[in-house]
Protein backbone atom coordinates (compact mmCIF):
# COMPACT_ATOMS: atom_id res chain seq x y z
CA UNK A 1 0.00 0.00 0.00
CA UNK A 2 1.28 3.47 -0.88
CA UNK A 3 1.18 5.61 2.24
CA UNK A 4 2.39 8.65 0.29
CA UNK A 5 -1.26 9.59 -0.31
CA UNK A 6 -1.56 10.24 3.42
CA UNK A 7 1.52 12.45 3.60
CA UNK A 8 -0.43 15.65 4.36
CA UNK A 9 -2.18 13.99 7.31
CA UNK A 10 0.99 12.34 8.57
CA UNK A 11 2.91 15.60 8.30
CA UNK A 12 0.33 17.18 10.61
CA UNK A 13 0.76 14.30 13.04
CA UNK A 14 4.57 14.56 13.00
CA UNK A 15 4.47 18.31 13.54
CA UNK A 16 2.00 17.97 16.39
CA UNK A 17 4.13 15.29 18.06
CA UNK A 18 7.15 17.60 18.01
CA UNK A 19 5.07 20.45 19.44
CA UNK A 20 3.79 18.23 22.23
CA UNK A 21 7.30 17.02 23.07
CA UNK A 22 9.10 20.36 23.11
CA UNK A 23 10.46 20.83 26.62
CA UNK A 24 13.29 20.32 29.05
CA UNK A 25 15.36 18.61 30.35
CA UNK A 26 16.51 18.24 26.74
CA UNK A 27 17.82 14.68 27.24
CA UNK A 28 14.45 13.45 28.47
CA UNK A 29 12.54 15.00 25.58
CA UNK A 30 15.12 13.75 23.09
CA UNK A 31 14.58 10.23 24.47
CA UNK A 32 10.82 10.58 24.12
CA UNK A 33 11.24 11.60 20.47
CA UNK A 34 13.79 8.89 19.65
CA UNK A 35 11.36 6.30 18.24
CA UNK A 36 8.98 8.77 16.61
CA UNK A 37 11.95 10.22 14.72
CA UNK A 38 12.93 6.73 13.53
CA UNK A 39 9.89 6.37 11.30
CA UNK A 40 6.94 4.01 11.54
CA UNK A 41 3.73 4.06 9.54
CA UNK A 42 1.72 5.81 12.29
CA UNK A 43 -1.28 3.65 11.48
CA UNK A 44 -3.06 4.41 14.74
CA UNK A 45 -3.29 8.20 14.37
CA UNK A 46 -4.08 7.74 10.68
CA UNK A 47 -6.96 5.42 11.57
CA UNK A 48 -8.28 8.02 13.99
CA UNK A 49 -8.22 10.76 11.35
CA UNK A 50 -9.75 8.57 8.64
CA UNK A 51 -12.52 7.37 10.96
CA UNK A 52 -13.34 10.98 11.73
CA UNK A 53 -13.57 11.77 8.01
CA UNK A 54 -15.57 8.61 7.30
CA UNK A 55 -18.47 9.95 9.38
CA UNK A 56 -18.27 13.45 7.89
CA UNK A 57 -15.87 15.13 10.31
CA UNK A 58 -12.75 17.19 9.74
CA UNK A 59 -9.27 15.96 10.65
CA UNK A 60 -8.86 19.08 12.80
CA UNK A 61 -11.55 17.63 15.07
CA UNK A 62 -9.48 14.52 15.77
CA UNK A 63 -5.83 15.60 15.38
CA UNK A 64 -4.97 16.05 19.05
CA UNK A 65 -6.49 12.73 20.04
CA UNK A 66 -4.80 11.04 17.08
CA UNK A 67 -1.45 12.33 18.33
CA UNK A 68 -2.30 11.26 21.89
CA UNK A 69 -2.90 7.71 20.64
CA UNK A 70 0.50 7.67 18.93
CA UNK A 71 2.16 8.87 22.13
CA UNK A 72 0.52 6.05 24.09
CA UNK A 73 1.64 3.55 21.46
CA UNK A 74 5.23 4.81 21.61
CA UNK A 75 5.16 4.67 25.41
CA UNK A 76 4.24 0.98 25.20
CA UNK A 77 7.08 0.29 22.73
CA UNK A 78 9.69 1.88 24.98
CA UNK A 79 8.57 -0.07 28.03
CA UNK A 80 8.12 -3.31 26.05
CA UNK A 81 11.69 -3.09 24.79
CA UNK A 82 12.95 -2.67 28.33
CA UNK A 83 10.93 -5.63 29.61
CA UNK A 84 11.84 -7.84 26.65
CA UNK A 85 15.47 -6.63 26.58
CA UNK A 86 15.11 -5.89 22.85
CA UNK A 87 17.96 -3.73 21.62
CA UNK A 88 16.58 -2.81 18.18
CA UNK A 89 13.37 -1.09 17.14
CA UNK A 90 12.61 0.39 13.71
CA UNK A 91 16.18 -0.38 12.68
CA UNK A 92 17.63 1.90 15.35
CA UNK A 93 18.87 1.10 18.86
CA UNK A 94 16.04 0.99 21.39
CA UNK A 95 15.55 4.00 23.68
CA UNK A 96 17.01 2.23 26.73
CA UNK A 97 20.11 1.28 24.75
CA UNK A 98 20.79 4.90 23.77
CA UNK A 99 19.67 6.73 26.91
CA UNK A 100 19.80 4.08 29.63
CA UNK A 101 16.91 2.36 31.37
CA UNK A 102 16.07 5.09 33.93
CA UNK A 103 15.70 7.81 31.28
CA UNK A 104 13.86 5.42 28.95
CA UNK A 105 11.33 4.66 31.69
CA UNK A 106 10.85 8.36 32.31
CA UNK A 107 10.50 9.00 28.56
CA UNK A 108 7.72 6.42 28.41
CA UNK A 109 6.03 7.98 31.42
CA UNK A 110 6.32 11.41 29.83
CA UNK A 111 4.68 10.21 26.61
CA UNK A 112 1.86 8.63 28.60
CA UNK A 113 1.26 11.83 30.57
CA UNK A 114 1.43 14.11 27.54
CA UNK A 115 -1.16 11.94 25.77
CA UNK A 116 -3.78 12.81 28.35
CA UNK A 117 -2.70 16.43 28.47
CA UNK A 118 -3.45 16.93 24.77
CA UNK A 119 -6.35 14.53 24.16
CA UNK A 120 -9.82 15.88 23.58
CA UNK A 121 -12.00 15.54 26.68
CA UNK A 122 -14.59 13.46 24.77
CA UNK A 123 -12.06 10.66 24.34
CA UNK A 124 -10.04 10.69 27.58
CA UNK A 125 -12.03 7.82 29.15
CA UNK A 126 -11.65 5.73 26.00
CA UNK A 127 -7.88 6.22 26.01
CA UNK A 128 -7.60 5.59 29.75
CA UNK A 129 -9.53 2.34 29.47
CA UNK A 130 -7.39 1.22 26.54
CA UNK A 131 -4.18 2.09 28.39
CA UNK A 132 -5.27 0.06 31.42
CA UNK A 133 -6.12 -2.93 29.25
CA UNK A 134 -2.76 -2.69 27.47
CA UNK A 135 -1.07 -3.10 30.85
CA UNK A 136 -3.29 -6.10 31.62
CA UNK A 137 -2.48 -7.62 28.24
CA UNK A 138 1.25 -7.13 28.71
CA UNK A 139 1.12 -8.87 32.10
CA UNK A 140 -0.84 -11.74 30.54
CA UNK A 141 1.75 -12.02 27.76
CA UNK A 142 4.62 -12.21 30.25
CA UNK A 143 2.80 -14.73 32.45
CA UNK A 144 2.21 -16.98 29.44
CA UNK A 145 5.97 -17.46 29.09
CA UNK A 146 5.94 -19.36 32.40
CA UNK A 147 2.49 -20.93 32.06
CA UNK A 148 3.32 -23.82 29.76
CA UNK A 149 -0.15 -24.61 28.42
CA UNK A 150 -1.95 -21.59 26.98
CA UNK A 151 -5.21 -21.93 25.08
CA UNK A 152 -6.13 -20.11 21.89
CA UNK A 153 -8.97 -18.41 23.78
CA UNK A 154 -6.54 -17.07 26.38
CA UNK A 155 -4.16 -15.89 23.67
CA UNK A 156 -6.92 -14.04 21.79
CA UNK A 157 -8.00 -12.27 24.96
CA UNK A 158 -4.39 -11.29 25.63
CA UNK A 159 -3.85 -9.75 22.18
CA UNK A 160 -7.24 -8.03 22.36
CA UNK A 161 -5.95 -6.18 25.39
CA UNK A 162 -2.30 -5.80 24.48
CA UNK A 163 -2.73 -4.70 20.86
CA UNK A 164 -6.27 -4.47 19.53
CA UNK A 165 -7.80 -2.10 22.10
CA UNK A 166 -5.56 0.80 21.05
CA UNK A 167 -6.52 0.47 17.40
CA UNK A 168 -10.13 0.20 18.54
CA UNK A 169 -9.67 3.36 20.62
CA UNK A 170 -8.28 5.12 17.56
CA UNK A 171 -11.21 4.35 15.28
CA UNK A 172 -13.86 4.76 17.97
CA UNK A 173 -12.42 8.12 19.06
CA UNK A 174 -12.22 9.33 15.47
CA UNK A 175 -15.85 8.43 14.87
CA UNK A 176 -16.99 10.21 18.04
CA UNK A 177 -14.99 13.34 17.28
CA UNK A 178 -16.29 13.35 13.71
CA UNK A 179 -19.87 13.42 14.95
CA UNK A 180 -20.74 9.80 14.22
CA UNK A 181 -24.18 8.52 15.17
CA UNK A 182 -24.95 7.65 18.80
CA UNK A 183 -22.38 5.25 20.19
CA UNK A 184 -24.98 3.56 22.40
CA UNK A 185 -26.66 2.14 19.30
CA UNK A 186 -25.12 -1.18 18.20
CA UNK A 187 -25.81 -0.31 14.58
CA UNK A 188 -24.30 3.16 14.94
CA UNK A 189 -21.35 4.52 12.99
CA UNK A 190 -19.28 4.70 16.16
CA UNK A 191 -19.96 1.05 17.01
CA UNK A 192 -19.18 -0.05 13.45
CA UNK A 193 -15.87 1.80 13.38
CA UNK A 194 -15.05 0.53 16.86
CA UNK A 195 -15.61 -3.04 15.64
CA UNK A 196 -13.46 -2.33 12.59
CA UNK A 197 -10.58 -1.14 14.75
CA UNK A 198 -10.83 -4.06 17.14
CA UNK A 199 -10.76 -6.65 14.37
CA UNK A 200 -7.86 -5.15 12.44
CA UNK A 201 -6.04 -5.00 15.76
CA UNK A 202 -6.54 -8.72 16.28
CA UNK A 203 -5.31 -9.43 12.76
CA UNK A 204 -2.39 -7.05 13.22
CA UNK A 205 -0.98 -8.94 16.20
CA UNK A 206 -1.48 -12.40 14.71
CA UNK A 207 0.28 -11.26 11.54
CA UNK A 208 3.04 -9.74 13.69
CA UNK A 209 3.58 -13.15 15.29
CA UNK A 210 4.11 -14.65 11.84
CA UNK A 211 6.40 -11.79 10.78
CA UNK A 212 8.55 -12.40 13.85
CA UNK A 213 9.37 -15.80 12.37
CA UNK A 214 9.55 -15.17 8.64
CA UNK A 215 10.29 -11.50 7.94
CA UNK A 216 13.54 -9.97 6.77
CA UNK A 217 15.22 -8.51 9.86
CA UNK A 218 16.06 -5.20 8.14
CA UNK A 219 12.45 -4.73 7.06
CA UNK A 220 11.05 -5.86 10.41
CA UNK A 221 13.28 -3.45 12.30
CA UNK A 222 14.02 -5.86 15.17
CA UNK A 223 15.62 -9.31 15.52
CA UNK A 224 13.69 -12.07 13.73
CA UNK A 225 12.79 -14.97 16.01
CA UNK A 226 12.83 -12.86 19.17
CA UNK A 227 9.51 -14.42 20.26
CA UNK A 228 11.17 -17.85 20.22
CA UNK A 229 14.14 -16.58 22.22
CA UNK A 230 11.77 -15.05 24.78
CA UNK A 231 9.58 -18.17 24.92
CA UNK A 232 6.43 -16.26 24.02
CA UNK A 233 3.23 -18.25 23.60
CA UNK A 234 2.00 -16.80 20.32
CA UNK A 235 -0.84 -18.35 18.34
CA UNK A 236 1.76 -19.97 16.10
CA UNK A 237 3.28 -21.70 19.13
CA UNK A 238 -0.08 -22.71 20.57
CA UNK A 239 -1.31 -24.23 17.33
CA UNK A 240 2.01 -25.93 16.57
CA UNK A 241 2.13 -27.58 19.99
CA UNK A 242 -1.41 -28.86 19.42
CA UNK A 243 -0.36 -30.45 16.12
CA UNK A 244 3.17 -31.68 16.82
CA UNK A 245 3.79 -34.99 18.60
CA UNK A 246 6.67 -36.99 19.99
CA UNK A 247 10.25 -35.85 19.53
CA UNK A 248 9.37 -32.85 17.38
CA UNK A 249 7.04 -31.44 20.03
CA UNK A 250 9.66 -32.06 22.71
CA UNK A 251 12.29 -30.19 20.66
CA UNK A 252 10.04 -27.15 20.33
CA UNK A 253 9.16 -27.16 24.03
CA UNK A 254 12.81 -27.48 25.04
CA UNK A 255 13.94 -24.61 22.82
CA UNK A 256 11.11 -22.36 23.96
CA UNK A 257 12.12 -22.92 27.58
CA UNK A 258 15.82 -22.44 26.88
CA UNK A 259 17.74 -19.16 27.02
CA UNK A 260 20.25 -18.03 24.42
CA UNK A 261 18.93 -20.07 21.52
CA UNK A 262 21.27 -20.41 18.56
CA UNK A 263 20.27 -19.34 15.03
CA UNK A 264 20.15 -23.04 14.13
CA UNK A 265 17.69 -23.77 16.93
CA UNK A 266 15.49 -20.87 15.90
CA UNK A 267 15.55 -22.06 12.27
CA UNK A 268 14.59 -25.57 13.41
CA UNK A 269 11.59 -24.30 15.35
CA UNK A 270 10.44 -22.17 12.42
CA UNK A 271 10.66 -25.16 10.11
CA UNK A 272 8.62 -27.31 12.50
CA UNK A 273 6.04 -24.54 12.80
CA UNK A 274 5.69 -24.46 9.01
CA UNK A 275 5.47 -28.24 8.72
CA UNK A 276 2.84 -28.43 11.47
CA UNK A 277 0.52 -26.09 9.54
CA UNK A 278 0.57 -23.53 12.36
CA UNK A 279 1.76 -20.64 10.19
CA UNK A 280 -0.95 -21.29 7.59
CA UNK A 281 -3.51 -21.52 10.39
CA UNK A 282 -2.45 -18.13 11.75
CA UNK A 283 -2.56 -16.49 8.34
CA UNK A 284 -6.09 -17.80 7.87
CA UNK A 285 -7.07 -16.54 11.33
CA UNK A 286 -5.71 -13.08 10.59
CA UNK A 287 -7.66 -13.00 7.33
CA UNK A 288 -10.81 -13.99 9.23
CA UNK A 289 -10.48 -10.93 11.46
CA UNK A 290 -9.78 -8.69 8.46
CA UNK A 291 -13.00 -9.92 6.82
CA UNK A 292 -14.90 -9.05 10.00
CA UNK A 293 -13.31 -5.60 9.98
CA UNK A 294 -14.26 -4.89 6.38
CA UNK A 295 -17.81 -6.11 6.87
CA UNK A 296 -18.18 -3.65 9.77
CA UNK A 297 -17.78 -0.82 7.26
CA UNK A 298 -20.52 -2.06 4.90
CA UNK A 299 -23.19 0.34 6.15
CA UNK A 300 -21.03 3.46 6.08
CA UNK A 301 -21.69 5.89 3.27
CA UNK A 302 -19.25 5.62 0.40
CA UNK A 303 -16.34 8.02 0.73
CA UNK A 304 -12.62 8.23 0.07
CA UNK A 305 -11.99 7.77 3.79
CA UNK A 306 -14.03 4.55 3.84
CA UNK A 307 -12.08 3.22 0.85
CA UNK A 308 -8.83 4.10 2.61
CA UNK A 309 -9.92 2.18 5.70
CA UNK A 310 -10.71 -0.83 3.53
CA UNK A 311 -7.26 -0.60 1.93
CA UNK A 312 -5.56 -0.37 5.31
CA UNK A 313 -7.36 -3.52 6.41
CA UNK A 314 -5.81 -5.36 3.47
CA UNK A 315 -2.42 -3.83 4.18
CA UNK A 316 -2.49 -5.17 7.75
CA UNK A 317 -2.09 -8.76 6.54
CA UNK A 318 -0.02 -8.01 3.44
CA UNK A 319 2.75 -6.02 5.15
CA UNK A 320 6.30 -7.30 5.40
CA UNK A 321 7.30 -5.17 8.39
Amino acid sequence: MDFDKFEDKLQLVRRSIKEALDGSPERLYDASLHLTSAGGKRIRPLLCLLSCEAVGGSIDDALKTAVAIELIHTFTLIHDDIMDKDELRRNVPSVHVVYGEPTAILAGDLLFSKAFEISRKETIKILAKAAAEICEGQEMDMSFEEAGDVTEKEYLEMIRKKTAVLLQAATESGAILGGGSDQSDHSSQVKKLSDYGLNIGMAFQIHDDVLDLLADEKKLGKPVGSDIVEGKRSLVVINALENLVGAEKEKVQRILCKEDNSPEEIALVVRLFEESGAITYCRDKAEHFINLAKSALDDLEESEAKNDLMDIAEYIIDRKE
